[in-house]
């Protein structure tokens, strides 16, 4: 009978992340809030402030162990969002999360919000352009805040037009990270304040790509002696729905399996919107791998 090997790879470095120095012996849960009108999954639940914080607060009783609010979504198709209007989503909740003690992170790629959320408190960054706009670069380099680098295949308005092309995807997506992370590193910035996101469902083929990704997510990150800490987002995204063939809000078994899946794999932080539920089975897969790692040690 075959068996995982859980030993066998190194833990990620750990990730400063402003007031936090993050380890990952377990990999931490970042759960998702939306406060946008148009997301794919939640969208318009949680554009009320009240409404926001109460689900901020939840999913930190339910075990998140990172807050990711987002003002402007990053759907296939999605318009972009005026840059008073995302500040006027964000800043409030960062400020009022400021005492939640569990990190607080902005998904945005203009580098203004990136500014002004990190003087609000903002402790990372997660862009999905990968800190390519003109001016992103200068806007974080002089905090102490962890930076989320994802791969991105074209731009939200039009990544999933036509069909995205890849001669050899993992290796393609590894390569550009490569290329961000000496990018930042040679701006100045500390390897200790860099994770990676390959970028599932962001200019990829449904099935194709985002399952070659997750089978060998390890191997999407730059080559180090140690790895760089992987963020992986699958939640409730349409490579789950055209496995199960649900509708976004009946993909939580779908995305929960999938996130157990990249922390078999590698990923340092998964990123959900069903927390609760992706707490409970990382405990039973963090149970297992603890069991196998004894029982692997004493017969040694």
């Amino acid at each position: 009978m075959s068996t995982v090997d859980f030993s066998s790879a190194p833990l990620p470095e750990p990730l400063q992340c402003g007031r936090f120095k993050l380890t990952f012996e377990r990999p931490l849960v970042m759960g998702i809030l939306n406060v946008t009108p148009d997301s794919f999954s939640d969208g318009g639940k949680y554009t009320l402030r009240d409404d926001a914080l109460r689900q901020a607060e939840q999913m930190v009783r339910d075990g998140a162990q990172i807050i990711d609010i987002g003002g402007e979504s990053t759907r296939p198709g999605a318009p972009p969002v005026p840059l008073d209007e995302e500040l006027e989503r964000v800043l409030p909740l960062i400020e009022a999360l400021r005492g939640a003690n569990v990190p607080l992170s902005v998904d945005t790629c203009k580098p203004e919000v990136m500014r002004h959320a990190l003087s609000a408190g903002a402790d990372l960054i997660n862009d999905i352009w990968g800190f390519r706009m003109p001016g992103a670069i200068d806007a974080v380099r002089d905090s102490a805040c962890g930076l989320c680098v994802m791969h991105m295949l074209g731009e939200p308005q039009t990544m999933q037009l036509g069909e995205p092309h890849y001669e050899d995807v993992v290796s393609e997506v590894r390569d550009f990270l490569e290329e961000r992370v000496e990018t930042l590193q040679q701006a100045g910035i500390a390897r200790a304040r860099i994770s990676v996101d390959p970028g599932f469902g962001f200019g990829k083929a449904v099935v194709e790509h985002n399952y070659a990704l997750l089978a060998q997510l390890r191997e999407t990150a730059p080559r180090a002696a140690s790895p760089y800490p992987i963020l992986a987002g699958m939640s409730r995204k349409s490579m789950i729905g055209a496995v199960v063939g649900r509708p976004a809000p009946e993909r939580v078994a779908g995305s929960v399996a999938a996130a157990v899946c990249a922390a078999e794999r590698g990923a340092a932080i998964v990123r959900v919107h069903d927390v609760a539920q992706t707490v409970d089975a990382l405990k039973v897969w963090a149970t297992l791998r603890d069991a196998a790692n004894v029982s692997g040690a004493h017969g040694a």
